[in-house]
C-alpha cells in the first residue's frame, strides 16, 4: 500500500519508515526536521549518530533497492501543501507521528507550552481536515500516549482500551453508554494527545474516517533489524533531561558510571514497549483498520509496566551502577499503580520484547559504544512542571 509517514524522520517515525519500507509498502516520508533543530535549541545530540535524512533514505536504497520519498513540510502551517500532497500521492493509509513527543519539553516554557499546542493540535486538525477535503478513503493510525489516561486514578481496575462503560441514571431509569475514558492528562504534551482524541471522535461521527489511535507507553530500546542494518541508518537515543525518556536515561548513566536519577521516591509506575514491538503494532494497525462509520479504534500500545525505581534496580544490578534519588520535577503523586488492558495487540499477534530479555544489549551494542558521545552536563532533569519548584544537581546515593 502507498503509506505517508509524518514525522517520518523522528524516533518512531523512521524505524516504522524503514519497517514498512522493508514489507514492500511505498513510503514517503512527510517531516519538518523540527526535530533536529530542537537538537540545536538544547545544545545536545542524540547519542548516537544520526546523518541527514537525504543521506538516510540513499543509503537505505542502497543496500535493499527500496526507494522512499520524502517531502519537506510543516503541517501545522502548510495545510494546501499537504492537501495537494494527498491529491497527488493518493496514499492508501497516513501514520502519524508529526507532533513534538516530549512532556518535560512541553512544560520547559510558555514558548515550549505555545508550540506544542500550535504545532501538536493544529498539526493533527490539519491533516483530518485534509483528507476530508482530498475525498480519498485514508486510513489513520496515529502514535498516542498511555499519558491521556493519566496515572493512579482509576484504582485498580484496568484501563482499558480507550473507553469506559457508564451508567446514567434518569428518572427512567439507567442508561448505559460507552464513552472516551475521562482523561487525566499531566503535561502540556499530554493535553495536546487528549485533544487529539477529541478531534478524532468528531471527526470518525461527521465525517466517516478511519482512524487507529495508539495509546503508547514509554518506548526504550534503539535499533530494529532495519536501523541496525548499517551506522548511517542507526535510530536515536535521546538521553537528556527534556527528550530522554526513563530507560533510555538509565542506559546511558550506567554505561559512563554515573548514578540511575530516581526522581522522588520512584513510586511512578509506567508502561514500556521496545521499539521493535512499536513498529509492528503500527504494521498490526495497518493491517487492520476500522471501517467507515466506526468510532475511533484505540489500542493500549504496552507490554509491561514497572515502577521506576525497581526498574533502577534492575539496571543497577546488572551494570554495578548505584541508584540515587533527586528532587522530582513533576507534580505527580509520589506512588501510583497502573493495571493496563493490553489485549488487542496480542489478540492480533504481537510476541513481545521484554525488558528482561532486551537490558544488556542496549547498554552493550548501544549505550557503551557510544559513551563519548554523551555531554554529562545534560544529564540532570532541569525543567519544572509550575513555577516556585525547583531541582537540584546534588546526588543522595539510595
Amino acid at each position: 500500500m502507498k503509506v505517508l509517514v509524518l514525522g517520518g524522520d523522528g524516533f518512531c517515525g523512521w524505524p516504522t519508515s524503514l519497517h514498512l519500507s522493508d514489507l514492500g509498502h511505498d513510503v514517503t516520508i512527510v517531516d519538518n526536521l523540527s526535530r533536529r533543530e530542537i537538537d540545536l535549541e538544547l545544545e545536545v545530540e542524540s547519542l548516537t549518530p544520526i546523518r541527514p535524512i537525504g543521506e538516510r533514505i540513499r543509503v537505505w536504497k542502497e543496500l535493499t533497492g527500496h526507494e522512499m520519498g520524502f517531502v519537506h513540510l510543516d503541517l501545522a502551517e502548510e495545510f494546501d501543501r499537504f492537501e495537494a500532497l494527498l491529491r497527488e500521492v493518493r496514499p492508501d493509509a497516513i501514520v502519524h507521528f508529526g507532533e513534538q513527543r516530549a512532556a518535560p519539553y512541553s512544560m520547559r516554557s510558555s514558548i515550549a507550552k505555545r508550540y506544542t499546542i500550535d504545532n501538536n493540535v493544529r498539526g493533527t486538525h490539519n491533516v483530518l481536515a485534509a483528507v476530508v477535503s482530498s475525498g480519498l478513503d485514508i486510513a489513520i493510525v496515529h502514535l498516542g500516549t498511555m499519558g491521556v489516561y493519566g496515572y493512579g486514578w482509576s484504582g485498580t481496575a484496568p484501563i482499558p482500551e480507550g473507553y469506559l462503560t457508564v451508567k446514567v441514571s434518569t428518572p427512567d431509569g439507567d442508561l448505559e453508554r460507552e464513552i472516551l475514558h475521562p482523561a487525566n492528562p499531566g503535561s502540556v504534551y499530554h493535553l495536546s494527545k487528549t485533544l487529539d482524541q477529541l478531534l478524532f471522535a468528531f471527526y470518525c461521527a461527521n465525517d466517516q474516517l478511519r482512524i487507529s489511535d495508539l495509546h503508547q507507553g514509554i518506548v526504550w530500546g534503539t535499533q530494529t533489524p532495519q536501523t541496525a542494518l548499517d551506522e548511517r541508518l542507526i535510530n536515536r537515543f535521546d538521553y537528556d533531561g527534556d527528550y530522554g525518556t526513563v530507560l533510555n536515561r538509565f542506559l546511558m548513566q550506567a554505561a559512563i558510571g554515573h548514578p540511575l536519577t530516581v526522581h522522588g521516591t520512584g513510586g511512578q509506575t509506567r508502561a514500556f514497549i521496545h521499539i521493535r514491538d512499536t513498529v509492528r503494532c503500527v504494521q498490526i494497525a495497518l493491517e487492520n483498520p476500522p471501517a467507515r462509520g466506526d468510532k475511533p479504534m484505540v489500542f493500549n500500545q504496552v507490554t509491561e509496566v514497572y515502577r521506576v525505581r525497581d526498574l533502577a534496580e534492575l539496571l543497577a544490578k546488572l551494570t554495578g551502577v548505584k541508584v540515587a534519588n533527586l528532587p522530582n520535577p513533576r507534580r505527580e503523586a509520589a506512588e501510583n499503580d497502573l493495571n493496563v488492558s493490553r489485549d488487542g495487540f496480542l489478540a492480533l499477534g504481537l510476541e513481545p520484547t521484554y525488558l528482561s530479555e532486551g537490558l544488556l544489549e542496549e547498554v552493550r551494542d548501544v549505550a557503551l559504544r557510544y559513551k563519548d558521545r554523551a555531554d554529562t552536563t545534560k544529564i540532570i532533569a532541569r525543567t519544572v512542571w509550575r513555577e516556585g519548584m525547583e531541582t537540584s544537581p546534588d546526588l543522595m546515593e539510595s
